[in-house]
């Protein structure tokens, strides 16, 4: 499992408590109307689908009473049993919605990115994920990828130097952009579109590149032209059914923003009985 539990708690509490007050709001009036409040529940979260599984450690901040079987990162088939929870049955049927919420989206991020992993086995390359996630849950998102197997690139802003296109415009240029950068005294990846600013880019000392929106052809050009002079990642119009055209061109690495922002929520249900 690339994260603990401990991890999981961590990021979602925040986003959970969040999403359980959006939810709840004043009350649930149909639960609180129907169910007594002395009942006692077993709810059994089962998926319905082959999938691979990520944010089940989040039920342990959304219940007190849960048996996790199945972890973030677990491949899982139709009919297998992630986790069961055993609370009032108030709190079941008011948190059941949001378990789900979290559990199907995450899931459904880990499940794409293990296709996408799977798409350039036997390449060397490794999958990217992107900064094209839900607002308010990054971290979570980016640790789904990382159960599905892709590698997290950089969190946010603050922790790795990229230098895309608007930057480069807005410098004056790609050796103005990478001079000034240079003061951070951090490694610097620089998105490039051409192969004059890909032979600036290597003068200048960037330490990986971005070949931004070529097809696979012209990225297998310039990857053999860049001859390991500096680290290569190709993005831009990356999808599961072109992937593996682009990782045999050879990069180092390939990122794609549908791992996140294009992910299918999967189908997981959520039984209660008494108990």
């Amino acid at each position: 499992m690339p994260w603990a539990i401990s991890d999981w708690q961590d990021a979602g509490k925040e986003p959970v408590l969040r999403a359980l007050i959006e939810d709840i709001g004043s009350g649930d009036i149909t639960t609180n109307a129907c169910i007594p409040a002395d009942l006692r529940g077993e709810a059994r979260f089962v998926a319905k689908q082959e999938m691979t599984l990520a944010g089940g450690e989040l039920l342990t901040i959304l219940f007190s009473d849960v048996t996790l079987l199945k972890f973030s990162g677990d491949r899982i088939g139709p009919g297998d049993v992630l986790a069961t929870v055993r609370a009032d049955a108030r709190t079941l049927l008011t948190r059941e919605r949001v378990s789900l919420n979290f559990l199907q989206r995450l899931s459904g991020i880990a499940t794409l990115a293990a296709k996408f992993v799977e798409a350039v086995d036997g390449t060397g390359v490794k999958i990217l994920d992107t900064r094209k996630t839900t607002p308010g849950l990054r971290l979570l998102e980016k640790m789904a990828a990382a159960a599905g197997g892709a590698t997290n690139h950089r969190i946010g802003l603050f922790d790795a130097i990229l230098i895309k296109n608007n930057h480069i415009q807005l410098a004056g240029g790609v050796r103005n952009a990478i001079e000034r950068a240079k003061s951070l005294g951090q490694p610097i990846e620089v998105e490039v579109r051409s192969r004059l600013e890909i032979e600036d880019a290597l003068d200048c000392g960037a330490a990986r590149l971005l070949l931004d929106n070529m097809t696979p052809e012209q990225a297998a050009l310039e990857v053999e032209f860049i001859a390991h002079r500096a680290q290569t990642e190709i993005s831009g119009g990356v999808t599961l059914a072109n992937v593996r055209a682009y990782a045999e061109a050879k990069p180092d690495f390939i990122s794609s923003g549908a791992i996140t922002h294009s992910a299918t929520a999967v189908d997981i249900n959520c039984g209660i009985t008494s108990v």
